[in-house]
Order: C-alpha cells, then structure tokens, then sequence
C-alpha cells in the first residue's frame, strides 16, 4: 500500500512515500518545497538513494503539490500520481474527531469550527486537504490527528473544571497533541524494553510536551486544549494565566487577537532569552554569561520536571523515560538539567553517556532503577502505518 504522509506549514510542504506491507515497510522518497508563495523556493527530493535540488519558486501550495507529483512520477517513486493508495495527513487539531478518519466535508467543517484555538496549524492543512482532493481526486485522503493517541486519557485528565456545557457543548477539553511522536516511542521501547510498562516520552523541540504512557497508551500529557499549552514552547508561551490577558488588554488598550498573536507567536523561549528561541542559540548565550539565557533554561527544565514528578505519581513510577525531538536528542544539557537530582526517585543519570549520546542510547548510570532513552521519533512511519491499517479495516 502506497501512502503518501504530508506535512504542511504556513510555507513548506514536506513529504514522505512509503510502500506499507504487512512483512515490510519502504520508504520510497522524501523531500519537501519550501518558500512556497515568495521567491527563492526549492523542492529536494531523495528517491532511491539518489539526491535532486530544484530551484522553483511556487505561487501556492496546489502548484507545490503538482511538481512534487509529476516529479515522483519523473524519477521512478511512482508509476503515476493514481498509484497512490492514501495521502496521509499528521494532522494537527481536530477537537473530538475520530483519531484516524477519511477527509470529506464534515470533518473539514470540524476543522474549521476549532481555527480559533489552532490559527496556525489548522488553516494550511484544511488548504492542503482540498487541494490534494482537487490534485488527485481518485486517491483516498486520510486524517491521523495528534490527539487521537491520548484518547485513552481517564475523563479526569481531559476535563477543565469549567461549566460542562463548555466542553459537552463547545468542545473545550484537554485533547493533547505529539501524538505521533509520542505513539512512537512507545512502540520503539515495546521492542527495545519488552518489560518496561510505565514510560514518560519527553518530545522536546521548537514544540514540546510530555506524555505518561501505560502499556502503550498515553493516560496524561502536558498539551491541553490547545497546541500552546503545557511547557513553554520556542516562541509559544505556553500555561498562562487566562485572566492575565484581562489585565493586559486592560492596561494596554491592546486587543485579544493582538494578545494572543504575541503569545502564540512573539513569546516563549524566544521572548525570555532574547534569542530566536532556538535551543542552540540559548545555550551558547548560556556560555557568553547572558543571565536571561540561564534564566530561560532553568524555566524550560523546570517544566519539563514538574511533569516528570506528576507522571512518576501517575505512573507509581517509571521503567524507562525518552528523550526525543530536536532538543531531547541532541541538548545534553537540557536532559542533564531535567534530571537533575532524581536520585531519591531511583532515577540516576550517566554524564559521560549523557554528553556522547546525539542519537540513540541509553543514558542511566549503573544502578538507576529507570532506564535513561535518548531516541529518534518518526511521526510519518506512524502516520502511515495508522493509514494502511484504517483503510484495511475499511476494505
């Protein structure tokens, strides 16, 4: 079964082809256009160990889709565009909807009706939806949501302790997100650690969050209602105060949407260290003497530990806890600073294996009663995989 997983931003559109059989899984190319709308663009591709740059600027994003097509056709990936059995979409808010579903107009209308609490992630993957339904009307489309793997949180994880016709009505609820990232893990250590049933996935990136998994299944993240929620993010703030907006709009004569923008988009890591936000760019300010740059790692790290401590308590413990994303697999500092001083829970980190680790290893000194993971994440072989088995079942 080919499927095509397509990761849309307000600018890019990344791609990844598999073949999923039920003995093999293939990736058959990858790649992704970039500055789509303005000047300067590119698409890369990889097909069969065979890399090509193609320097094409794209009006929009039907146009990107279009050449990535006719190009995968070009170099073999494909036969023609209806060899596709799926377009897959690790789509990100989809409030309730079903965790893995077909793209037709009620689920777009469902995304739509949740723009206001996802106004950057919602809005290019609607676009995408119907341009791939225009591009490649005979091939199936097909919605994998970042919340549907914490469906399994118990009610009193997904609940506020808001009126209930808030979320029986309006949808307000903690649904969580990364859910990809943090399915993987889990199903990464089902294989590495057969045994290791209570796991803590830290996906820590430009966008992170922590999740608590029992045999497989999330039962608590930091993520709540919306994608910037729960640990400070690169340039989203994060938890915050509702009412803080009230006395912000009220001192400032500022609007809500003004507000929001600069909290969804202008906050965060970026606005505390002064930086880009960028993790490597915190820390080498770090190393210069920069006291706001220390100041902002020690709030990321001091999250990232509060969830650490909630999930031990959740979990009566924990087997093994992962380190995954751009900043969980290649910030040692950052995993040093969240583990810091964890002894007393029987947890023990090795600063050696902490330090040469960048990729995949264990990073728990001898003794530690919880293995220590430093993991790669693959949310687009999860996507297909959730695909190719919903549309088997539909078959």
């Amino acid at each position: 079964m080919k499927i095509l997983v397509s990761n849309i931003g307000s600018t890019s559109f990344k791609f990844r082809l598999f073949d999923i059989a039920s003995s093999a899984e293939t990736e058959l190319a990858s790649g992704g256009a970039d500055r789509i709308g303005g000047a300067g663009g590119c698409l890369k591709l990889a097909v069969g160990g065979r890399s090509a740059r193609s320097d094409r600027d794209f009006a929009d994003h039907g146009q990107a889709i279009e050449f990535v097509m006719s190009q995968l056709v070009a170099e073999g990936a494909l036969t023609s565009a209806d060899e596709l059995d799926a377009v897959a979409f690790k789509a990100v808010v989809g409030g309730g909807s079903p965790p893995v579903c077909m793209v037709d107009d009620a689920l777009l209308a469902r995304m739509e009706y949740f723009v206001p609490i996802a106004p950057v992630h919602n809005p290019p993957y609607i676009a995408a939806m119907r341009l791939f339904g225009r591009v490649l009307p005979n091939v199936a489309l097909v919605a994998a949501f970042e919340d549907g793997f914490h469906t399994t949180m118990p009610p009193r994880r997904q609940l506020y302790a808001c009126p209930p016709d808030w979320s029986d009505t309006h949808g307000v609820r903690r649904y969580g997100y990364h859910g990809a990232s943090h399915r993987c893990i889990a199903q990464k250590l089902a294989k590495l650690m057969p045994d290791a049933r209570r796991v803590i996935s830290c996906h820590l990136g430009g966008s992170s969050s922590i999740c608590a998994i029992r045999d497989g299944k999330s039962v608590a993240t930091s993520m709540g209602l919306t994608p910037q929620s729960g640990l400070a993010q690169g340039t989203r703030v994060g938890d915050f105060d509702p009412f803080g907006l009230k006395l912000m709009a009220e001192r400032t004569g500022r609007d809500m949407d003004d507000l929001l923008a600069e909290l969804g988009n202008r906050s965060g890591l970026a606005a505390m260290s002064g930086t880009s936000g960028d993790i490597r760019d915190i820390e080498a300010g770090l190393a210069a003497g920069d006291p706001r740059c220390r100041l902002t790692l020690e709030v990321f790290t001091t999250g990232i530990r509060d969830y650490l401590g909630a999930y031990l308590v959740e979990l009566g413990g924990a087997d093994a806890v992962a380190f995954t994303g751009g900043i969980g697999q290649h910030s040692p500092l950052v995993r040093a600073m969240a583990l810091d001083g964890l002894g007393f829970a029987g947890i023990a980190m090795d600063a050696e294996a902490n330090e040469k680790t960048q990729d995949q290893g264990r990073i728990d000194a001898a003794g530690s009663n919880t293995a220590l993971w430093v993991l790669p994440t693959n949310e687009e072989i999860v996507v297909a995989r959730l695909a190719a088995e919903f549309l088997t079942e539909q078959s």
